[in-house]
């Protein structure tokens, strides 16, 4: 193995509601990464989607803000080059070793910068372009893992199309399926973003007009009265499961994005107090969900464990989970004993094996 330093271009910002958290996220693990093994080269994606980037990172950045990138033509054209598939050879050659995503939401956690980089036969960290897109969307998610016989929450899917055609229907096929409380979300989301609880129809209406602010499609989801965990994962072939986490929310009704990212809204236990009955079948079930819906890299999984049963119910998989030193994906791992750096690293060595896998298929039929 050469001893020269390996480049990873770090992804953040994004054209998504969660442009925010993308920042925190690349702020956190930026200061993380050890600069003796890795070049870092910071690539901002405006919210207009244009991307920015900046020069190789050295030493500590003192604070968010800095990661704002401003238009530089020169370094523009640079990454301009090896984004491009025909891209002149000693250009190309100048590309980073490894690009890590850490873009939150639509445009970035749903396969399409995936799509890109697999295009450009360029290495990068997380899932690829079919677990990233049906994981993105939940309506797609539940229907593959309800497949796979992973039990989940009743749910309905409602596009805008069939809402405003017809926007009674919708609200009694939820009545008759699903009932109250329920919950409405925008398919293709995450942090919570225009997630509402529901106990009526006049809520309900209100709820999926607004859920369709943030997407074209909305899935409703039966409550689930219960304790909330989550679960991380990391791995390509042999999974790693972390120890589990509980939530416990505060003057919340369920966890929003205020208790997600406002200090005191929200406990998190690490680890979960669970009999060992119920973590084994949480460690399987997440294992299950990994492997079912072709995800590779890292993920979070968000289960209930039913208060009637005690039976774990998967809810949501996330495959770019919050990163933060202090979310709940890190955390878990921490308490696990991979801490922070380590983990990044962790993650850094399976995206470049997947990479390599990759390299060994052939595109040409044999003579």
């Amino acid at each position: 193995m050469k001893n020269e330093k390996t480049t990873v271009a770090v992804l953040y910002g994004g054209k998504s509601t969660e442009h925010e958290i993308s920042l925190l996220t690349a702020f956190s693990v930026i200061n993380a990464m050890d600069q003796k093994k890795y070049r870092v080269l910071p690539v901002y994606i405006k919210r207009d989607g244009r991307w920015i980037v900046g020069e190789e990172i050295k030493g500590e950045i003192a604070y968010k803000n800095q990661l704002l990138l401003k238009d530089n033509d020169a370094a523009e054209s640079t990454v301009e080059h090896w984004l491009a598939p025909s891209a002149p050879t000693g250009v190309a050659a100048g590309r980073p070793d490894i690009v890590f995503p850490l873009l939150h939401g639509p445009n970035g956690e749903d396969g399409t910068v995936q799509g890109m980089f697999e295009l450009l036969n360029m290495a990068y960290i997380g899932s690829g372009v079919s677990g990233s897109s049906v994981t993105m969307d939940k309506v797609m998610m539940k229907d593959v893992l309800s497949a796979h016989d992973i039990p989940g929450p009743n749910y309905v899917s409602v596009t805008r199309f069939d809402w405003e055609n017809d926007a009674p229907k919708m609200i009694l096929k939820v009545k008759n399926s699903i009932g109250y409380p329920c919950f409405t979300k925008p398919a293709n989301g995450g942090s919570s973003v225009g997630i509402s609880k529901c106990v009526s129809e006049t809520e309900l209406s209100a709820a999926i007009t607004e859920a369709f602010l943030y997407d074209a499609k909305v899935i409703v989801e039966e409550g689930i009265t219960g304790r909330e965990v989550e679960i991380g994962i990391i791995g390509n072939h042999d999974l790693l499961v972390s120890v589990p986490g509980e939530i416990i929310t505060k003057n919340a009704a369920f966890y929003d994005y205020h208790s997600k990212y406002h200090e005191g809204n929200s406990t998190l236990v690490i680890p979960a107090d669970l009999p060992d009955k119920v973590k084994a079948e949480l460690e399987e079930m997440a294992k299950r969900a990994f492997a079912a819906l072709n995800l590779s890299g890292l993920a979070r999984v968000d289960a209930f464990i039913r208060e009637k049963d005690q039976r774990v119910i998967v809810n949501e998989v996330n495959t770019m989970p919050g990163f933060t030193q202090f979310s709940m994906f890190p955390l878990l791992w921490q308490h696990t004993g991979l801490p922070y750096h380590q983990l990044i690293e962790k993650l850094v060595d399976l995206g470049l094996e997947k990479y390599q896998e990759k390299q060994q298929i052939h595109y040409q039929i044999e003579k």
